[in-house]
């Protein structure tokens, strides 16, 4: 999200400290993640919603499960209840978690929404090293298997285009490192990571590559040199291109509004984005649908200049923010897409942004049940050839409290350690007099 949206940022610790507190809790018996089911190691923390979806089942569910209990105070989803589902919606999912969890909250979502077609996953790469900006192993594999399962279905991938993308960069610093980042230093990563996302078989994975780079937040941002910026992004999109087999896209996705730095200018050409994105929030207070269309650099402007350019839009970030449960900004929002047609769009889905893993928005989660239950939509157009390159071109809040199985002890490793297990170490009673 953009400096006024901002996601907690994570916090660089030693490898060697975690591997010695994991090994000396293994010493003293068998033990296992309490409550995350199959998280890689190195999934990031996953975001808390300030209430259990009240109708998401424990384990993920096909969508053609029988009909959900409304929750409270929502009616119930007109798919859910048999009617035929309306095709008219672009491809589209949410934001549900960074790891394993992500992919399998994406079947809870879909049997809340009546059966809903998500064809889209969105996840984003942890900004914090460049190992992990090449796509750590472990990390990409659950995705890169759920995109593999159909033929029909959108990987979307956020990348940083720098190490400590949150880490509160002076804009002279980040000078450097886009003039770095120009003369080729960096080429080596992006490499890495594309050739990962082959060999994983997600050659077609849109990259949201530096996104929101019109705020302050993100050591990715453009503010502190635009031409610069776009050079970088076009060496870059020239490097992962150069990969064989790869067939990405690439979205361009500021935030919406003028922000720190007009947007426009740090669009890097069109040889080079192959999508016109934008994360679109409800902000700030008392700001209107129509003035969210109608500002300098908002939703309209997006569409017009995409248009322009000849590119398809997409939201890849959307959701509520500073307006509270604002069900006519939901109602707009979703009317909007309808309208325009978006490649893709993704609700961020944990508080205060969303309405399925978020209990604080009710009306505005009626409004978007009511809308999506039951859509199925049209396959995704052929992925067009990436044109040629003509240069050398949140966070989320912290994990919800595992409930730990019977029979066992959990054991306090530590948040960054916890992190890296994908939850905490709970240690059974019964160990010692298992069969193995």
């Amino acid at each position: 999200m953009a400096s006024q949206q901002r996601r907690p940022g994570t916090r660089r610790l030693a490898v060697v400290a975690a591997t010695v507190l994991v090994a000396a809790a293994l010493a003293s018996g068998p033990g296992y993640a309490a409550g995350t089911g199959v998280v890689r190691a190195a999934d990031p923390p996953a975001p808390a919603p300030a209430s259990a979806p009240t109708t998401a089942p424990t384990a993920p569910t096909a969508p053609a499960a029988a009909p959900v209990t409304p929750a409270p105070g929502v009616s119930p989803a007109p798919g859910a209840q048999g009617q035929k589902p309306v095709t008219s919606l672009p491809a589209f999912g949410a934001y549900l978690d960074y790891g394993a969890r992500g992919v399998a909250r994406i079947a809870e979502l879909s049997q809340w929404l009546g059966g809903a077609d998500l064809r889209v996953g969105h996840t984003y790469l942890p900004g914090d090293r460049w190992s992990n900006i090449e796509g750590a192993h472990g990390f990409l594999d659950v995705w890169a298997d759920w995109r593999a399962e159909r033929a029909d279905r959108m990987l979307v991938l956020n990348v940083p285009m720098q190490e400590r993308n949150e880490g509160g960069v002076s804009d002279t610093q980040v000078r450097a490192l886009l003039a770095q980042g120009v003369a080729g230093r960096f080429d080596h990563h992006f490499k890495a990571l594309a050739q990962r996302l082959v060999e994983a078989k997600a050659p077609d994975t849109v990259i949201v590559l530096g996104w929101e780079m019109n705020g302050i937040t993100y050591t990715s941002r453009c503010g502190p040199d635009p031409e610069a910026w776009k050079k970088y992004w076009n060496r870059i999109v020239t490097t992962m291109r150069s990969v064989p087999g790869q067939k990405f896209r690439f979205d361009f996705a500021p935030t919406r509004g003028r922000d720190a730095v007009p947007w426009t200018q740090c669009y890097p050409g069109d040889s080079t984005v192959d999508i016109i994105g934008m994360d679109s929030y409800d902000q700030p207070s008392g700001l209107t649908f129509d003035q969210q269309v109608k500002e300098p650099y908002g939703l309209q402007e997006h569409v017009d200049f995409a248009k322009t350019h000849g590119k398809p839009i997409s939201y890849p970030e959307w959701g509520l923010f500073r307006n509270g449960d604002n069900a006519e900004y939901m109602r707009r929002m979703l009317a909007w897409m309808d309208e325009h047609k978006p490649l893709y769009n993704t609700l961020t889905d944990y508080c205060p942004h969303g309405v399925w893993q978020c209990g604080q928005n009710p009306k505005a989660s009626e409004v978007y049940r009511s809308v999506l239950s039951g859509r199925t939509e049209a396959p995704v157009p052929a992925t067009p050839e990436p044109a040629k390159s003509t240069g050398p071109t949140a966070p989320p809040e912290p994990p919800a409290t595992p409930v730990h199985p019977t029979q066992c002890a959990p054991v306090e490793l530590g948040a960054w350690v916890e992190h890296w297990l994908g939850g905490k170490l709970c240690l059974r009673f019964d160990w010692w007099s298992r069969n193995r």
